[in-house]
């Protein structure tokens, strides 16, 4: 059932499927840029929310007091080497290509060979796993997040 909120729009349900295009929006990445723009700023203050008592989250949201610095350099004191995780997700150690995962992009990761070709990979407190250099691939190590059976 659709009706009107008291602000003045639609229902939550079908609120706008009208005015909405439909398919892909034309003229390349900027059109679709400028699309998704326009849909976030309709999202977060025009549109209504339920779980939010019908107010947009405009309404609601206040910045938080403290600021984000990020993460502070990684240090690995205890670790042979510190190299840095390529924008694609790869270390290279001794001019070897290992594939890691794009989630550590940018980050600096410890390495402490073990055994002659074999090197522990750590990130943070977590040990990832162990790289064979013959082989040029991780083996993980089990994950610390996951379920306890």
């Amino acid at each position: 059932m659709q009706g009107r909120s008291k602000h003045g729009s639609n229902s939550v349900l079908g609120w706008r499927m009208g005015a909405q295009k439909k398919g892909p929006p034309g003229g390349g990445g900027s059109a679709l840029l400028e699309e998704s723009l326009s849909s976030l700023l309709v999202f977060n203050n025009e549109r209504p929310h339920q779980a939010l008592d019908m107010h947009c989250p405009a309404e609601i949201y206040t910045p938080s007091t403290r600021a984000y610095h990020g993460l502070p350099e990684l240090a690995y004191p205890f670790h042979d080497k510190t190299i840095h995780v390529t924008c694609c997700g790869r270390i290279c150690l001794h001019r070897k290509k290992i594939n890691l995962s794009t989630v550590f992009a940018g980050q600096a990761v410890g390495l402490k060979e073990v055994e002659e070709g074999i090197w522990l990979v750590s990130f943070m407190d977590y040990d990832l796993g162990y790289v064979d250099l013959e082989e040029r691939t991780l083996q993980p190590l089990h994950n610390p997040f996951g379920p306890k059976l």
